[in-house]
């Protein structure tokens, strides 16, 4: 554990904190045949979920149902349903004739996600939710409730293929890509646990419609990983009601370790979404072991494409960089992360440290809250706005870096 020198005010080195190497705890990291840690990028086969009506164009809604011997109409009704009034009960549907709704039901909307088991926080503002898929793969969402806003976690990917060593996630590695409407499927679940009332913790005086406002995609994997499902399920998230689920882009971050082709492939959509990069390191050194994915695209490789993709949309990018005790959080880093910003322009990017979730006598926990102040300060006193993010859901292990999809 080689520790950090500083530099002091007077120009002579001080030995400061230690640093402490990532590792991967109570597991063993897949390796590559170079002893590198191993990426999946391609999505195992397994069989296809069944297809959706959210997997559909809107074109290919209406001769659906012309298929079905009904008018092109129809296809409007069966997406009202869905997408504005949340459900899939053939029983709810009467402005459908009465002898062909279970068809159309069967048919258009298979069930995609299965609840397995729920937990929710004490005060009842944050609900994680775990769903197996049809193929018995199990993936986790979190809905949590902020004042004027209401946020869901998605998961893009059964698993992680980035093999990330402290995420819970990249543990079993990846089981296979998430389709667009079993992504979809999640907000609408949501709404529909909204609607009936399920997450508590409004305040006094909060007003905000009990439906998704917010959506992150920073539950189970990779999104750019999973990128023509994830843009299709974007699309269809965006896209006005009844179409739709009419959200606004800007209200949606998509969030990557780093996948540099598809950033830019992202950025040139003409969707402007949020677009987060999950940082970590500001120095190939240690973000090699920390982000196995910086061995394909270093830092500087990254944070071009972050503010390219700032060019061409003109939405603020987002670095989210978890604190970690003695291992990513030295003052030095805090400085070289504030210049690298810099040298990209003012104004381009912001700046998220998430305190670690930590656990009890585990390398990866969270940093000294002192030491977080001085981080933040130091990114703020270089002129880039920094807000340390709530960690939210952290008693049900709902929490960035917990969601590992276990049926116990």
């Amino acid at each position: 554990m080689a520790p950090e020198r500083g530099i002091r005010n007077n120009g002579t080195t001080a030995v400061a904190r230690p640093q402490v190497r990532p590792a991967a705890e109570g597991w063993t990291q897949k390796l590559d045949a170079e002893g590198r840690p191993a990426l999946q990028f391609a999505s195992p086969k397994r069989g296809k979920p069944p297809e959706h009506w959210a997997d559909l164009t809107v074109e290919q809604r209406e001769a659906k149902v012309v298929e079905l011997g009904l008018p092109k109409f129809r296809a409007k009704q069966v997406s009202t349903h869905y997408f504005t009034h949340y459900t899939a009960d053939p029983a709810r549907m009467t402005d459908l004739p009465a002898a062909v709704r279970d068809e159309l039901a069967a048919g258009l909307l298979p069930p995609l996600l299965t609840e397995v088991r729920r937990l929710q926080t004490d005060n009842g503002d944050t609900i994680k939710f775990l769903w197996k898929l049809h193929d018995g793969a199990l993936v986790e969402s979190v809905l949590m409730r902020y004042p004027g806003r209401i946020t869901l976690c998605v998961s893009s990917q059964a698993g992680c293929g980035m093999n990330c060593p402290f995420c819970a996630t990249g543990q079993a590695g990846l089981t296979r890509n998430m389709s667009a409407a079993e992504i979809v499927d999640q907000v609408v679940a949501a709404n529909r646990a909204l609607a009936a009332g399920e997450l508590g913790g409004r305040k006094k005086g909060d007003e905000t419609p009990d439906r998704v406002s917010n959506i992150v995609f920073m539950g189970m994997g990779e999104p750019l990983a999973n990128y023509s499902r994830l843009m299709s399920a974007v699309r269809t998230m965006v896209a006005p009601q009844p179409n739709g689920l009419g959200m606004s882009a800007r209200n949606i971050t998509v969030s990557t370790v780093g996948l540099v082709p598809a950033i830019k492939k992202l950025a040139d959509e003409g969707i402007p979404v949020t677009f987060a990069l999950s940082l970590h390191a500001p120095d190939d050194t240690l973000r090699d072991e920390l982000i196995p994915v910086n061995s394909r695209w270093k830092v500087d490789e990254a944070l071009d494409a972050a503010r390219e993709y700032f060019e061409k949309t003109g939405r603020r990018v987002s670095i989210e960089y978890a604190l970690i005790k003695d291992m990513n959080d030295h003052a030095w880093r805090a400085d070289l992360l504030a210049q690298k910003l810099n040298e990209r322009g003012r104004g381009w990017v912001h700046v998220n440290p998430i305190p670690l979730n930590p656990t009890p006598g585990s390398i990866w926990t969270s940093s000294e809250p002192a030491v977080m102040r001085e981080f933040v300060r130091r990114i703020d006193d270089a002129g880039i706005p920094t807000t340390l993010r709530d960690t939210r859901g952290k008693e049900i292990d709902g929490a960035c870096g917990q969601l590992a999809a276990a049926d116990d």
